[in-house]
């Protein structure tokens, strides 16, 4: 492939793919039709697996603009090909933001150039490529030389002013109908496909290829019976997998079509308004939202009014958010309108308008900017449609494995090939039994009983309120080494209770009070800012809002009154919301204070709804019987403070502060500021909000207590026990996050937090980051006098302290930009990340994969979702919509589920590699067991190998996968691959032991004095031939040798020995509850072991012929039993012993732990001087002498151990320039 011809499309995004273009080439498409008949349509099968060979095959490579037929291939570490055919669109102009006007006078004049008519549908038609992946269109562009896709009104990066001027008016017909051709139809179309589409896509799975291919096999050779219950297992698991996946589609279809056409009056200019349906809309529509609300089908910017909206769809938080309408003018105006940075503006696709805001009878109006797909819905949606694949090492190296086993089956078939000509076997003969090794080796059975461990974890996970919607991420959970929990909502109780408020006068604080409903607080200024400042809203006759801003509102005791929709259609333009003291509380005011009292009524004139970006809101009042109006401002209290005159802020403002956010409080700052008299509603209306929120005056803390859930700190200490690592990932302040991390365990109270605060490039100053170190608060009752100790000496922490950073959002992007190398360092310490914005945890999520680690994330959906998405594992605690973009969904609020999934993860793994051990030698054993038939040759016969295949191996494989999960954690992980030294020497070492006692007895059975050729006159059981059935028909013959001492001895050897491997394999403890507790197994090997020793011991002549067995001496029998015992206790000793307690003890330690224990003080003891030699020795046999780690944060862990300069010292600066470190004294 050249790579010159190579395109990237989507380029820096998510979603980015290589694309090379193919058109048709008949010489090759000949070859491969021929190749196709030629191999019976497996050439076929093939092609249909790999596209890039299918498209390779019958095409050749040509430029992008006049390929037929495209090649892509992702570029994320999946590497996925894909392939899509290339349509022509004919089209007024070539992109959709063209002006249809210009465009036509420009081919008038062509044409008037043009000697013949006859040519002017040509020149007035484009004709476009396009090419559809994904329900995604990609367009060809000219000037770019590359297929483009066009999201929507961003895609002309048009300014917020320019939505007010330019769009507002809305679209012609004219206009709307050309760009329909690019962005198609307005819905979010989840096709449900035919049961017969999905069968077919089910049945081409090579796994069930495979056992087709057996199938026949089988029946050529008239094993009837097993083929028969393959069909039966195989139809079922394709009738269960098709209902599954019929199930899904029909849910996602409901849910996503629900609301996804409805009626919308749509603007044409100014006034005129028609209705019309919301499939039609395209980007540049303006649309009417009603009073009443409605179901937005399409992603719009607010240009005028204000909405009220329920985003729980999206974001997961049922509390309504307030929108506002985008800015017009000033700075903000001039800004690129953003979908990300204007989210406050924004009508999301899927989200329930609830109530709308207007004036003077004026429409609340909306932009359409994108459509379909293309909106937040539509792009969840897809994300379901086509998910990523499952990266998980086991998997791969099943496939490895199985490729093993291929091998092992090539070996056996040229072994069968070369043994049959040699033994002038017919050549149909030696045709079904070659290809009959290969079924034996590789079995059928194998995804269907690795599968049944995984539907078992999940229906137990199911009674305990856990559901998922990708099984296969069971297994994932039981890797999990780091969990990532939100604060708010997670870790602590959703609600917030007022503590108390301090309260700020001539630049000092006053004392504490705890409550502001009093009489002497009541007409202040700062119980005005709390009673105003909000974005509360009154739905069905209830406050309904921010549970934040309802406990401030609550605690004021005043009322808040909206107007209603008369009162703002036939009144003047100014009807604001008003809130105000309750009636009994003016009646009990004396008559001098009336004055001051009736005043406290106050109309919310504008609103800044508050951004997580910018971490507060504000807003512009005015009080009943004044000119002049106010700002009120609220947020964090850094933030606060930085926007208010300083000679209003207490000079112990960062003390304050400092000692409320140690002790787990959240704290919100207000400030106000009155404005200028000349301020009309108008121009209120048309100030940015920098213009407000400036030289505003310090009024007070609020000072709200976060509680911790009960829960939680159990669940801390369990995943502490267990050396999972735990990160807190929260919007909150650093020092709550800090204290909060402290009181629920996540941090003991010894251990050092390193605050690493970066900053950014400023007048000429690099960017830097200062390394604080912050201790445990003494204890304290009296919340004044509780400090944090800032640790400003140059010594380093000793090294038997243990350390964590601490990280702030803002930091957070300085060091991912400035300091890159330090990234790995600080994500393989850090506990606590604060102020993190929902991009920037998906961020840190993909930071902590990079180094290896295997990452959950458990979060309540609000804003969480892109890391609940990109983590192996997420947990929501929500079970709104939004929780369909997280792995798995919990019924109950708190981090219980964690350990929980957890332990069904490892359960469920544990399951997956017993079972695929079973299964394997399963599969070599009966390998061993014909190979050493053929050299007589002989066979098992088709009901001894049905008597395996059914009552052995199908009933131990799914009843052995029944073990619950083991009750607690433990600092053990299980392995994630097969490819690793423990499952390696676990699989050798059993079939070493089972080849060894087959060819033991095969051999030794011939050594017997009473041996011979079978025949049905043979009497090795000195028994008279009246008494056996078998030897009544002195002219039978076994044409296939079926019955001989040879066959009997290995199908009573082998019989065993599957269930000997069953047992040893089949561990309980410390990831599984013990074998005896699952009784459905027990009971399987009882009855199976029963069975197989009284037709052994005491043979039945009806079983012996269904079986095609045949009588041998009782002193056989009881030497068969003593090699069956023997290779049993082998068996036992290998795995439990050697590999269990001593291989895996002195050699195998790579998943026992993390964060390993320090060593104790008895580490000169004799036994564990013993273990150390033992080590040493056994090592070295095993040539793991000095190994490093493979993942790459125990690397970095190792080399930052032997870092002297790691971690920083208390006080030092590292500049970005020249990563040069100075100390400075802080």
């Amino acid at each position: 492939m050249k790579t010159g011809d190579l395109k990237i499309i989507n380029q820096g995004q998510d979603d980015e793919l290589e694309v090379w273009g193919y058109r048709p080439c008949a010489w090759r498409l000949v070859l491969v039709s021929v190749g196709v008949v030629c191999s019976g349509g497996l050439l076929l099968l093939l092609l249909y697996w790999l596209p890039q060979w299918s498209v390779r095959s019958t095409s050749s490579i040509c430029s992008l603009r006049e390929a037929h037929t495209v090649l892509l291939r992702s570029r994320d570490e999946f590497r996925q090909w894909f392939r899509a055919r290339v349509h022509t669109l004919s089209a007024p102009g070539y992109r959709p933001f063209e002006n249809l006007e210009l465009q036509t006078a420009t081919r008038k004049c062509s044409l008037s150039n043009k000697e013949h008519d006859g040519k002017c549908h040509q020149q007035q038609t484009a004709q476009i490529h396009y090419f559809t992946h994904h329900s995604t269109k990609y367009y060809w562009n000219e000037g770019l030389q590359n297929f483009e896709l066009y999201k929507g009104l961003e895609d002309v990066e048009v300014s917020c002013a320019e939505m007010h001027s330019e769009h507002g008016s809305g679209l012609s017909k004219q206009v709307q109908e050309y760009r329909r051709l690019f962005f198609g139809e307005n819905e979010i179309a989840v096709r449900v496909p035919s049961l017969f589409k999905l069968l077919i896509k089910e049945v081409l799975n090579p796994f069930y290829i495979f056992q087709l291919f057996s199938v026949i096999l089988w029946s050529a050779e008239d094993y009837y019976y097993y083929a028969t219950a393959i069909v039966f297992m195989s139809v079922i698991s394709i009738a269960t997998s098709l209902y599954t996946i019929k199930r899904q589609y029909v849910m996602l279809h409901d849910m996503v079509a629900a609301h996804s056409v409805v009626r919308v009056s749509v603007c044409r200019g100014d006034k005129e308004v028609e209705q019309a349906m919301s499939t039609e809309l395209v980007p540049g529509d303006v649309i009417a939202i009603p009073a009443n609300g409605m179901i937005m089908p399409c992603d719009a910017a607010l240009i005028q009014g204000t909405c009220i909206v329920n985003e729980s769809m999206l974001t997961g938080e049922s509390v309504p958010v307030t929108k506002t309408s985008i800015p017009g003018s000033g700075e903000e105006g001039a800004q690129s309108y953003s979908l990300d940075q204007h989210k406050r503006h924004t009508l999301f696709c899927g989200t329930q308008v609830i109530q709308t805001r207007f004036y003077s009878g004026q429409m609340v109006k909306a932009v359409v900017v994108r459509t379909g797909f293309s909106t937040e819905k539509g792009q969840l949606v897809r994300s379901i449609l086509y998910p990523k694949p499952t990266d998980f090492k086991l998997y791969r190296d099943a496939y490895l494995f199985l490729l093993c086993l291929v091998g092992v089956a090539a070996i056996g078939f040229i072994y069968t090939v070369t043994l049959s000509v040699m033994n002038n076997v017919p050549a149909k003969l030696i045709v079904i039994k070659s290809l009959d090794i290969i079924t034996i080796t590789v079995p059928p059975a194998l995804p269907a009983a690795m599968t049944a461990g995984i539907v078992y974890a999940q229906r137990r996970l199911k009674k305990v309120g856990i559901f998922c919607i990708s099984p296969q991420r069971i297994n994932m959970c039981g890797q999990l080494n780091l969990v990532c929990f939100d604060k708010t909502g997670t870790l602590t109780e959703d609600g917030l209770d007022l503590w108390g408020v301090q309260r700020v006068e001539d630049r000092r604080f006053l004392a504490p009070e705890s409550s502001v409903n009093t009489e002497a607080l009541r007409p202040s200024a700062f119980v005005a800012c709390m009673a105003s400042c909000h974005s509360l809203t009154t739905i069905e006759g209830q406050l309904s809002g921010d549970p934040l801003d309802l406990k401030m509102f609550n605690a004021t005791g005043w009322i808040l009154e909206e107007p209603t929709q008369e009162e703002t259609a036939l009144h003047n333009p100014i009807m604001p919301t008003v809130v105000r003291m309750p009636n009994h509380v003016v009646m009990e005011t004396d008559l001098s204070d009336l004055t001051e009292t009736a005043s406290c009524e106050i109309g919310i004139v504008r609103q800044f709804p508050f951004s997580s970006a910018l971490q507060r809101m504000s807003v512009v009042v005015r009080k009943l019987g004044e000119k002049h109006m106010n700002a009120f401002l609220k947020g964090a209290p850094e933030v606060v403070a930085s926007l208010c005159k300083p000679h209003t802020v207490p000079e112990s403002f960062a003390e304050t502060l400092e000692a409320y956010t140690c002790q787990g409080f959240r704290v919100i700052a207000l400030a106000h500021r009155q404005l200028e008299t000349k301020l009309s509603w108008h121009k209120v209306q048309a100030l940015s909000r920098d213009v407000i929120e400036q030289n505003m005056e310090f009024l007070g803390l609020i000072i709200m207590q976060n509680k911790i859930k009960e829960e939680t700190s159990g669940v801390l200490t369990d995943l502490h026990e267990a050396h999972i690592r735990m990160l807190m990932v929260t919007g909150d302040n650093m020092l709550t996050a800090i204290s909060v991390a402290r009181d629920c365990g996540m941090i003991r109270a010894h251990e050092t937090v390193i605050i690493a605060n970066a900053v950014p490039p400023k007048d000429f100053h690099p960017a830097s980051i200062s390394w604080h170190y912050s201790h445990s608060p003494a204890p304290s009752k009296d919340t004044q006098s509780v400090e944090i100790q800032m640790e400003s000496l140059c010594d380093k922490v000793q090294t038997d302290d243990r350390f964590h950073f601490a990280l702030s959002g803002p930091a957070f992007t300085v060091v991912m930009e400035h300091f890159p190398h330090l990234v790995p360092k600080l994500a393989v310490g850090a506990t606590v990340f604060a102020r993190m914005s929902p991009d920037q945890k998906t961020q840190m999520v993909e930071v902590l994969q990079s180094l290896n680690y295997i990452v959950g994330m458990c979060g309540d959906g609000a804003n969480d979702c892109g890391a609940l998405k990109r983590a192996h594992s997420g947990i929501s605690l929500s079970e709104l919509e939004a929780s369909v973009a997280s792995p798995f969904t919990s019924s109950t609020s708190n981090i219980s589920c964690v350990p929980s999934l957890i332990r069904e993860g490892r359960a469920a793994l544990i399951t997956s590699f017993c079972v695929f051990k079973f299964m394997a030698l399963y599969s070599i054993i009966q390998y061993l067991s014909v190979t050493l038939l053929y050299s007589i040759p002989s066979n098992l016969g088709d009901f001894q190998f049905l008597f395996i295949d059914i009552a052995i191996i199908l009933i131990i494989a799914f009843t052995m996968s029944l073990n619950p999960a083991w009750g607690q954690l433990v600092p053990r992980r299980p392995p994630s691959s097969l490819i690793s030294g423990p499952l390696l020497f676990s699989v050798l070492t059993q079939i070493l032991t089972c080849l060894l006692f087959q060819l033991l007895a095969f051999l030794l059975v011939r050594e017997q004095s009473w041996y011979e050729k079978w025949t049905p006159q043979s009497n090795a059981c000195n028994v008279s031939r009246s008494s056996q059935p078998l030897n009544l028909n002195s002219s039978y013959i076994d044409i296939k040798n079926i019955r001989n001492y040879e066959n009997t001895t290995l199908f009573y050897v082998s019989s065993f020995q599957y269930l000997a491997v069953a047992i040893v394999f089949s561990k309980g403890k410390p990831f599984r509850q013990p074998s005896y507790k699952n009784w459905p197994f027990m009971l399987s090997c009882i009855g199976l072991y029963t069975f197989l020793f009284l037709i052994m011991l005491f043979p039945l002549p009806a079983i012996d012929k269904f079986l095609e067995i045949v009588c041998v001496p009782h002193e056989w029998r009881i030497t068969v039993v003593a090699i069956i015992i023997s290779n049993t206790v082998v068996s036992f000793i290998l795995e439990t012993l050697i590999l269990d307690v001593i291989l895996r003890r002195l050699i195998f330690r790579d998943n026992r732990s993390d964060n390993p224990v320090s060593p104790s003080p008895s580490a000169g003891l004799p036994q564990e001087a013993n273990d150390r030699w033992g080590r040493l020795f056994l090592s070295w046999l095993f040539c793991r002498e000095r190994r490093p780690p493979r993942l790459r944060y125990r690397q970095l862990a190792l080399e930052l151990q032997d870092d002297p300069d790691w971690p920083p010292r208390p006080g030092t600066v590292m500049y970005a320039n020249a990563q040069t470190h100075s100390s400075a004294s802080l």
